[in-house]
């Protein structure tokens, strides 16, 4: 088991930033990949970024890329996600996910990748 738990959500205005963090404990040697999703209210959760551990391939939602980055601390077993220029459309519930090694052939952002999620953090963005 792996469990993740996110932190850094809030309320901001537009065009403000936040960092989102994901802090990975247990068996997280079966990892092979972190991602963040998000799940507005009514909506499907949706992919916007993930990165490998090794750091060798890193991916973005097409509505995030130029604004949010992912980065990762393997000592740490941490990963970011730096959002900047925030509009109101990023506000969602952010979750971290994370592989168990079950799906290696799915892609990273596909949700069927994840084996496990953290509980979300609410990210609101005012206009």
């Amino acid at each position: 088991q792996v469990q993740l738990v996110e932190s850094g959500g809030g309320l901001v205005q537009a065009g403000g930033s936040l960092r989102l963090s994901c802090a990975a404990s247990g068996r997280t040697s079966s990892s092979s990949v972190m991602g963040w999703f998000r799940q507005a209210p009514g909506k499907e959760r949706e992919f916007v970024a993930a990165v490998l551990w090794s750091g060798s391939v890193i991916r973005y939602a097409d509505s995030v890329k130029g604004r949010f980055t992912i980065s990762r601390d393997n000592a740490k077993n941490t990963v970011y996600l730096q959002m900047n220029s925030l509009k109101s459309e990023d506000t969602a519930v952010y979750y971290c996910a994370t592989d168990g090694a079950t799906t290696p052939a799915t892609p990273i952002t596909s949700i069927g990748r994840y084996d496990y999620w953290g509980q979300g953090t609410q990210v609101t963005v005012s206009s």
